[in-house]
C-alpha cells in the first residue's frame, strides 16, 4: 500500500511491528514477522533514511518508531514535490516546443521551404498528406485531439492509415479519453489496432499533431482551430521536441484495450486531468474543451466528483483533492 512513499513489503511490515509494540528488538521482530535478522536490520536502515524511525532518548542503543501521522506527512511532502517536479518537465516541454515554433514563424516565410510548409486549408492537408504517405518509411505519431471524432475525418483518415498500416510502417496514435464514450470512435479505434496500430487514450492533449518519421511534424496553424490548415515542419530541432513531448505523453496514456479506471484507483484519469485544469483557474468552458467533452458533462463530472470525495463546494472539492493527493499528473 505504501510502496510508493518507499515502503515496500519488509520495510512496511517491521515498522508496522514497530509500531504496535515500541521497543521491540531485531530478534523479536525477525521472530514475529518470520524473517532473517539481517533483513529486519536492512529494513531498519531503509526506515532511518525516511526518518520514520529515531534512537530512543532514554536508551540510545535502541529505535523507536517517529509518530506515523509526521512521518508519513514528511514522506508525502517528499513525494508530491517529485510530483510537481515531473508535472514542470512536461510543462518546460511544451513551453519549449510552442516557443521553437513561434521563433522559426516569426523568421521565415510561411510558405513552402526547406524548413516550413503553409498548408492553408483542411483540403491543402489531407492532400499533402496523402502525398507523403508512400514516403514514410518506420513510423508515424499523432495526437488526436478534439474528443470523439467525426464520421468526416474517420472516413479521411482510413484510407491513409489503410496504406501506411499495409507496408508494416508503426502507426502510434494518442487520442482523448472522452473517444472511449463515442461507439464510432472507439470502433475506429478498435479497427486501427486490429489493423495494426497502437492506440492508446489520454485525459488532456495540447494540440492536433502528427509526425513522420521523426523527421517531418504537421501542427495546426491555429491551435484551438485544426480545420484552418496547418505547417509542416522540416526543421530537426523543432520536430526532435515534438517526438520527445509525444514521447513523454504516450509513456502516461492507457492503451485503448484496457479499462479507464483499475478498481484501486480512486478515481479515473480525465477526472483527475479535470480536478487538475480546475486547480489552474481554468474555467468550466476552457476546461471541457481541453477534455473535448461538452459543458454539460463537464459539469456532471464535478458533481460526481464532488460527491465522490465529500466536498460541498468547488473550493472543498480542491481541498479534499489536495488532501488525497489527487493535483498530479495522470
Amino acid at each position: 500500500m505504501l510502496e510508493s512513499l518507499g515502503l515496500e513489503g519488509p520495510t512496511e511490515a517491521v515498522y508496522r511491528a514497530m509500531l504496535r509494540q515500541p521497543g521491540i528488538t531485531v530478534s523479536d521482530v525477525a521472530a514475529g514477522e518470520g524473517m532473517a535478522e539481517a533483513d529486519v536490520q536492512k529494513a531498519l536502515d531503509v526506515l532511518g533514511d525516511l526518518a520514520l524511525i529515531r534512537r530512543s532518548w532514554r536508551d540510545p542503543s535502541a529505535v523507536v518508531p517517529v509518530n506515523p501521522e509526521a512521518g508519513l506527512k514528511a514522506l508525502l511532502a517528499k513525494w508530491e514535490v517529485e510530483v510537481a517536479r515531473r508535472q514542470l518537465e512536461i510543462e518546460e516541454i511544451r513551453a519549449d516546443a510552442a516557443k521553437l515554433v513561434a521563433d522559426y514563424a516569426s523568421e521565415l516565410t510561411l510558405s513552402r521551404s526547406h524548413e516550413l510548409e503553409r498548408l492553408p486549408t483542411l483540403e491543402a492537408v489531407r492532400f499533402r498528406l496523402s502525398e507523403l504517405a508512400d514516403s514514410i518509411e518506420q513510423e508515424t505519431l499523432a495526437f488526436a485531439t478534439g474528443g470523439p471524432q467525426t464520421p468526416e475525418n474517420r472516413a479521411a483518415s482510413r484510407p491513409l492509415a489503410t496504406a501506411v498500416l499495409g507496408r508494416s510502417i508503426s502507426m502510434k496514435t494518442i487520442y482523448l479519453d472522452s473517444i472511449r464514450n463515442d461507439s464510432g470512435s472507439l470502433e475506429y479505434a478498435r479497427w486501427l489496432v486490429a489493423e495494426g496500430a497502437e492506440i492508446r487514450t489520454a485525459p488532456y492533449l495540447p494540440t492536433r499533431m502528427q509526425i513522420l518519421d521523426r523527421r517531418m511534424a504537421l501542427i495546426p496553424l491555429d491551435l484551438d482551430d485544426s480545420s484552418q490548415g496547418a505547417m509542416l515542419i522540416h526543421e530537426r530541432g523543432i520536430v526532435a521536441t515534438l517526438c520527445a513531448f509525444f514521447d513523454v505523453i504516450w509513456m502516461s496514456a492507457t492503451p485503448i484495450v484496457e479499462a479507464k479506471t483499475r478498481a484501486s484507483d480512486p478515481i479515473s484519469p480525465q477526472s483527475r486531468q479535470l480536478l487538475l485544469l480546475l486547480s489552474q483557474g481554468h474555467t468550466d468552458d476552457v476546461a471541457a474543451r481541453k477534455l473535448g467533452v461538452s459543458l454539460r458533462t463537464e459539469r456532471r463530472m464535478i458533481s460526481e466528483l464532488s460527491e465522490r470525495l465529500g466536498a460541498s463546494s468547488r473550493f472543498q472539492l480542491g481541498q479534499r483533492a489536495t488532501e488525497m493527493g489527487l493535483l498530479k499528473p495522470s
